[in-house]
Protein backbone atom coordinates (compact mmCIF):
# COMPACT_ATOMS: atom_id res chain seq x y z
CA UNK A 1 0.00 0.00 0.00
CA UNK A 2 2.63 2.79 1.11
CA UNK A 3 4.67 1.27 -2.08
CA UNK A 4 1.88 2.67 -4.10
CA UNK A 5 1.26 5.62 -2.39
CA UNK A 6 4.97 6.37 -2.99
CA UNK A 7 4.77 5.62 -6.91
CA UNK A 8 1.56 7.78 -7.03
CA UNK A 9 3.72 10.43 -5.24
CA UNK A 10 6.48 10.54 -7.39
CA UNK A 11 3.96 10.56 -10.88
CA UNK A 12 2.80 13.12 -9.41
CA UNK A 13 5.85 15.19 -9.02
CA UNK A 14 7.50 14.61 -12.23
CA UNK A 15 4.39 15.19 -14.14
CA UNK A 16 4.51 18.50 -12.37
CA UNK A 17 7.72 19.11 -13.05
CA UNK A 18 8.04 18.70 -16.23
CA UNK A 19 4.70 20.89 -16.85
CA UNK A 20 6.52 23.73 -15.10
CA UNK A 21 9.52 23.52 -17.27
CA UNK A 22 7.42 23.51 -20.01
CA UNK A 23 5.06 26.51 -18.97
CA UNK A 24 8.22 28.46 -18.18
CA UNK A 25 10.42 27.26 -21.60
CA UNK A 26 7.00 27.96 -23.36
CA UNK A 27 7.01 31.63 -21.79
CA UNK A 28 6.41 34.90 -23.97
CA UNK A 29 7.80 36.89 -20.95
CA UNK A 30 11.15 37.01 -20.42
CA UNK A 31 10.93 39.37 -17.41
CA UNK A 32 8.17 37.24 -15.46
CA UNK A 33 10.12 34.27 -15.73
CA UNK A 34 13.09 35.84 -14.65
CA UNK A 35 11.54 36.72 -11.19
CA UNK A 36 8.92 33.71 -10.56
CA UNK A 37 11.32 30.61 -11.54
CA UNK A 38 13.47 30.74 -7.96
CA UNK A 39 10.05 29.58 -6.48
CA UNK A 40 9.66 27.17 -8.97
CA UNK A 41 13.43 25.59 -8.63
CA UNK A 42 12.48 25.35 -4.62
CA UNK A 43 9.36 23.38 -5.19
CA UNK A 44 11.50 20.82 -7.12
CA UNK A 45 13.90 20.35 -4.63
CA UNK A 46 10.96 20.07 -2.41
CA UNK A 47 9.81 16.97 -4.71
CA UNK A 48 13.32 15.22 -5.07
CA UNK A 49 12.74 15.19 -1.02
CA UNK A 50 10.31 12.55 -1.54
CA UNK A 51 11.26 10.89 -4.69
CA UNK A 52 15.34 11.56 -4.60
CA UNK A 53 15.88 8.62 -7.05
CA UNK A 54 12.49 9.70 -9.85
CA UNK A 55 14.69 9.79 -13.33
CA UNK A 56 11.67 11.87 -14.68
CA UNK A 57 12.41 14.06 -12.04
CA UNK A 58 15.55 14.73 -11.87
CA UNK A 59 15.98 15.39 -15.20
CA UNK A 60 13.03 18.04 -15.19
CA UNK A 61 15.14 19.74 -11.84
CA UNK A 62 18.06 19.46 -14.54
CA UNK A 63 16.66 20.91 -17.36
CA UNK A 64 15.20 23.75 -15.10
CA UNK A 65 18.00 25.23 -12.87
CA UNK A 66 20.17 24.81 -16.37
CA UNK A 67 17.63 26.86 -18.48
CA UNK A 68 17.53 29.74 -15.77
CA UNK A 69 21.42 29.44 -15.65
CA UNK A 70 21.03 32.04 -18.11
CA UNK A 71 19.39 34.99 -15.94
CA UNK A 72 21.88 34.36 -13.06
CA UNK A 73 25.00 36.48 -12.40
CA UNK A 74 28.48 34.60 -12.24
CA UNK A 75 28.32 33.03 -8.88
CA UNK A 76 24.94 32.06 -8.96
CA UNK A 77 25.05 30.48 -12.84
CA UNK A 78 27.93 28.64 -11.03
CA UNK A 79 25.58 27.16 -8.87
CA UNK A 80 22.65 26.56 -11.18
CA UNK A 81 24.90 24.19 -13.27
CA UNK A 82 26.04 22.35 -10.58
CA UNK A 83 23.06 21.46 -9.57
CA UNK A 84 21.71 20.66 -12.92
CA UNK A 85 24.89 18.73 -13.54
CA UNK A 86 24.45 16.67 -10.45
CA UNK A 87 21.08 15.87 -10.99
CA UNK A 88 22.18 14.40 -14.20
CA UNK A 89 24.77 12.69 -13.23
CA UNK A 90 22.52 10.62 -10.41
CA UNK A 91 20.13 10.44 -13.30
CA UNK A 92 22.52 8.74 -15.38
CA UNK A 93 24.06 6.08 -12.69
CA UNK A 94 20.32 5.79 -11.06
CA UNK A 95 19.56 4.12 -15.04
CA UNK A 96 22.79 2.53 -14.87
CA UNK A 97 25.48 1.43 -12.59
CA UNK A 98 27.82 1.17 -15.28
CA UNK A 99 27.47 4.81 -15.97
CA UNK A 100 28.14 6.14 -12.89
CA UNK A 101 31.08 8.26 -12.04
CA UNK A 102 32.01 8.99 -15.41
CA UNK A 103 33.49 12.18 -14.65
CA UNK A 104 36.32 10.58 -12.59
CA UNK A 105 36.98 7.66 -14.58
CA UNK A 106 40.24 7.35 -16.84
CA UNK A 107 39.26 8.72 -20.52
CA UNK A 108 40.01 5.01 -21.66
CA UNK A 109 37.41 3.56 -19.77
CA UNK A 110 35.36 6.57 -19.97
CA UNK A 111 35.43 6.52 -23.97
CA UNK A 112 34.68 2.49 -23.48
CA UNK A 113 31.46 3.38 -21.49
CA UNK A 114 29.94 5.54 -23.60
CA UNK A 115 30.39 3.51 -26.65
CA UNK A 116 28.15 1.13 -25.18
CA UNK A 117 25.27 3.28 -24.90
CA UNK A 118 22.11 2.55 -26.63
CA UNK A 119 19.28 4.54 -27.97
CA UNK A 120 16.88 3.81 -24.87
CA UNK A 121 19.54 5.85 -22.76
CA UNK A 122 19.52 8.78 -25.55
CA UNK A 123 17.42 11.29 -22.99
CA UNK A 124 19.60 10.88 -19.92
CA UNK A 125 23.30 10.78 -22.00
CA UNK A 126 21.72 14.14 -24.03
CA UNK A 127 20.63 15.53 -20.45
CA UNK A 128 24.32 14.71 -18.74
CA UNK A 129 25.89 16.05 -21.96
CA UNK A 130 24.02 19.71 -21.95
CA UNK A 131 24.43 19.85 -18.15
CA UNK A 132 28.37 18.61 -18.10
CA UNK A 133 28.76 21.62 -21.09
CA UNK A 134 27.00 24.31 -18.86
CA UNK A 135 29.45 23.30 -15.70
CA UNK A 136 32.30 23.92 -17.70
CA UNK A 137 30.87 26.93 -19.13
CA UNK A 138 30.60 28.49 -15.43
CA UNK A 139 33.82 27.22 -14.27
CA UNK A 140 35.54 28.64 -17.58
CA UNK A 141 38.35 30.16 -15.34
CA UNK A 142 39.12 26.41 -14.04
CA UNK A 143 41.72 24.46 -16.83
CA UNK A 144 40.51 21.19 -14.65
CA UNK A 145 37.21 21.75 -15.72
CA UNK A 146 38.14 22.90 -19.45
CA UNK A 147 40.37 19.74 -19.58
CA UNK A 148 36.51 17.99 -18.73
CA UNK A 149 35.38 19.73 -22.61
CA UNK A 150 36.95 16.17 -24.02
CA UNK A 151 34.36 13.99 -22.27
CA UNK A 152 31.69 16.53 -23.48
CA UNK A 153 32.84 15.56 -27.07
CA UNK A 154 32.80 11.86 -26.78
CA UNK A 155 29.28 12.13 -25.03
CA UNK A 156 28.05 14.34 -27.86
CA UNK A 157 29.20 11.97 -31.02
CA UNK A 158 27.30 9.48 -29.07
CA UNK A 159 24.34 11.26 -29.48
CA UNK A 160 25.11 12.29 -32.87
CA UNK A 161 25.75 8.50 -33.69
CA UNK A 162 22.36 7.63 -31.86
CA UNK A 163 20.24 9.91 -33.33
CA UNK A 164 21.53 12.81 -34.52
CA UNK A 165 18.29 14.42 -34.73
CA UNK A 166 17.88 14.22 -30.87
CA UNK A 167 16.51 17.71 -29.61
CA UNK A 168 16.76 19.18 -32.83
CA UNK A 169 19.97 18.12 -33.59
CA UNK A 170 21.24 19.81 -30.27
CA UNK A 171 24.31 17.23 -30.30
CA UNK A 172 25.42 19.06 -33.56
CA UNK A 173 24.50 22.53 -32.12
CA UNK A 174 27.18 21.39 -28.90
CA UNK A 175 29.25 19.97 -31.20
CA UNK A 176 29.96 23.10 -33.19
CA UNK A 177 30.42 25.34 -30.00
CA UNK A 178 32.86 22.77 -28.80
CA UNK A 179 35.00 22.56 -32.52
CA UNK A 180 34.74 26.43 -32.51
CA UNK A 181 36.06 27.36 -29.21
CA UNK A 182 39.40 28.23 -30.84
CA UNK A 183 40.82 29.57 -33.74
CA UNK A 184 42.67 27.06 -36.33
CA UNK A 185 45.88 28.36 -34.82
CA UNK A 186 45.57 27.39 -31.49
CA UNK A 187 44.24 23.59 -32.17
CA UNK A 188 40.76 24.68 -33.05
CA UNK A 189 38.77 23.12 -35.87
CA UNK A 190 36.53 25.90 -37.40
CA UNK A 191 35.20 24.10 -40.63
CA UNK A 192 34.43 21.20 -38.74
CA UNK A 193 32.21 23.46 -36.40
CA UNK A 194 30.64 24.76 -39.66
CA UNK A 195 29.58 21.51 -40.44
CA UNK A 196 27.83 20.52 -37.47
CA UNK A 197 26.04 23.93 -37.30
CA UNK A 198 25.02 23.38 -40.53
CA UNK A 199 23.65 20.42 -39.50
CA UNK A 200 22.10 21.85 -36.36
CA UNK A 201 20.50 24.42 -38.54
CA UNK A 202 18.98 21.40 -40.84
CA UNK A 203 17.17 19.49 -37.88
CA UNK A 204 16.14 22.83 -35.77
CA UNK A 205 14.52 23.88 -38.95
CA UNK A 206 14.08 27.82 -38.13
CA UNK A 207 12.51 26.76 -34.91
CA UNK A 208 15.21 27.16 -32.48
CA UNK A 209 16.78 30.42 -32.98
CA UNK A 210 19.61 29.90 -30.65
CA UNK A 211 21.30 27.96 -33.35
CA UNK A 212 21.45 31.21 -35.83
CA UNK A 213 22.95 33.31 -32.41
CA UNK A 214 25.63 30.27 -31.40
CA UNK A 215 26.69 30.34 -35.09
CA UNK A 216 26.98 33.72 -35.87
CA UNK A 217 28.80 34.56 -32.21
CA UNK A 218 30.98 31.29 -32.11
CA UNK A 219 31.92 30.63 -36.24
CA UNK A 220 31.39 33.87 -37.96
CA UNK A 221 33.15 36.07 -35.73
CA UNK A 222 36.03 33.74 -35.22
CA UNK A 223 36.91 33.46 -39.10
CA UNK A 224 35.86 37.11 -39.58
CA UNK A 225 32.61 36.38 -42.10
CA UNK A 226 31.09 39.50 -41.50
CA UNK A 227 28.61 38.66 -44.39
CA UNK A 228 27.31 35.25 -42.57
CA UNK A 229 27.58 36.79 -39.29
CA UNK A 230 24.80 39.32 -40.13
CA UNK A 231 23.15 37.18 -42.29
CA UNK A 232 22.43 34.79 -39.41
CA UNK A 233 21.30 37.36 -36.84
CA UNK A 234 18.77 39.29 -39.27
CA UNK A 235 17.25 36.08 -39.66
CA UNK A 236 17.23 35.34 -36.04
CA UNK A 237 15.15 39.20 -35.31
CA UNK A 238 12.97 38.75 -37.61
CA UNK A 239 11.89 35.31 -36.82
CA UNK A 240 8.15 34.50 -34.67
CA UNK A 241 10.01 33.53 -31.35
CA UNK A 242 6.52 31.72 -30.61
CA UNK A 243 7.54 27.76 -30.77
CA UNK A 244 6.36 24.82 -28.30
CA UNK A 245 9.38 24.18 -26.29
CA UNK A 246 10.90 26.91 -27.11
CA UNK A 247 9.68 30.34 -26.77
CA UNK A 248 11.32 31.49 -24.15
CA UNK A 249 14.89 30.67 -25.51
CA UNK A 250 13.96 32.63 -28.73
CA UNK A 251 13.64 35.65 -26.89
CA UNK A 252 16.72 35.45 -24.86
CA UNK A 253 18.00 34.60 -28.71
CA UNK A 254 16.69 37.57 -30.33
CA UNK A 255 17.80 39.80 -27.85
CA UNK A 256 20.82 38.89 -27.94
CA UNK A 257 21.12 39.00 -31.77
CA UNK A 258 20.02 42.54 -31.80
CA UNK A 259 22.97 42.58 -29.14
CA UNK A 260 25.81 41.09 -31.52
CA UNK A 261 24.65 42.79 -34.40
CA UNK A 262 24.87 46.66 -33.33
CA UNK A 263 28.54 45.98 -32.46
CA UNK A 264 29.02 44.21 -35.87
CA UNK A 265 30.67 46.95 -37.81
CA UNK A 266 33.17 47.54 -34.75
CA UNK A 267 34.16 43.72 -34.53
CA UNK A 268 34.98 43.34 -38.27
Amino acid sequence: MFTGCASLVSGLSSRMANDLADVILNSNDVHTVREGVPAYLLLIDSFLLSSPEDVNLLLAAARLNSSYSVFADPVRRKLLNQKSFDYSKKAVCIMDAQLCDLQSVNFEEFQRTVSNMTVEQIDVAYSLGVAWAGWIQAHSSDWNAIGQLGRVKVLMEKIIDLDESWDLGGAHLYMGGLETLLPAAMGGHPEKGRAHFEQALAFAGGKYLMTQVIYAEQYARLVFDKELHDRLLHEVIVADPVVEGMTLTNRIAQARAVELLAESDEYF
